[in-house]
């Protein structure tokens, strides 16, 4: 797979020609809020330069693991307001995400994902961006 940061940051429409001769066009993931990574990819199951579909469920999560290939584990957290004490409790779940070659990921980072068709038999998430 290739990765390439072009000069100007890419815009959705916008086609690259990598340097072994593909040319990758940087899609519409259909998520307004969200701009297109960087770099550009030639990752099939990127949602940004690939063919892989993105579902309208979005997370805001915190990237804690990233020691498997193209893959991460991310946490989400949420409260849950338990009715019987009038008190909040604090819940947390972890997740297992694709990561595409164009985003560059560390733990610790806060980024969005997006649910998509199973890619494989723990993972159903995919990352399409990063908070500043």
């Amino acid at each position: 797979m290739t990765v390439v940061k072009p000069q100007t940051k890419p815009k959705i429409g916008d086609e690259i020609t990598l340097p072994n001769g593909k040319r990758v066009t940087v899609r519409n993931v259909g998520i307004p809020i969200v701009e297109p990574p960087p770099a550009v990819c030639d990752d099939p199951l990127c949602p940004w330069h690939g063919h892989l579909k993105v579902r309208t469920k979005l997370m805001e999560v915190t990237v804690e693991k990233m020691r498997m290939h193209k893959a991460a584990v991310v946490i989400h957290e949420w409260t849950h307001y338990i009715r019987k004490y009038n008190r909040y409790e604090r819940r947390r779940r972890r997740i297992k995400v694709r990561v595409p070659e164009c985003i560059e990921l560390k733990p610790g980072d806060r980024v969005i994902i997006a649910e998509t068709r199973p890619l494989s038999k723990t993972i159903s998430w995919v990352v399409i961006g990063k908070r500043e």
